[in-house]
């Protein structure tokens, strides 16, 4: 009977800590249905196409579309990061 217990109560553990069923994979922010695969080929598009305008992501489907996009808005982040960072540089030689 103790042994039911104990079972019980390792089973109950380490139920715990799995994830749960509903948990969902997302892609730069943007939420996958299945898996990310669209999302992953929008992305790989826009990047062997340097896509720079959200506007020019127009594929056929939503996920696609978020992947191009994934794409366009982490290239204007570091485009934006760069330009700080060279700001900041011009700054220190001016001293």
């Amino acid at each position: 009977m103790i042994r039911i217990f104990v079972v019980a109560g390792a089973l109950a553990l380490v139920g715990s800590f799995s994830v749960p069923a509903n948990a969902q994979e997302t892609f730069h922010g943007y939420n996958c249905m299945d898996d990310c695969s669209g999302h992953e080929a929008g992305y790989d598009w826009a990047a062997r196409n340097d896509i720079t305008d959200e506007r020019d992501c127009d594929g056929d489907g939503q996920s696609f579309n978020e992947g191009c996009q994934a794409y366009v808005e982490e290239q204007t982040d570091d485009a934006t990061r760069n330009s700080q960072s060279d700001d900041e540089k011009d700054e220190d030689s001016d001293e």
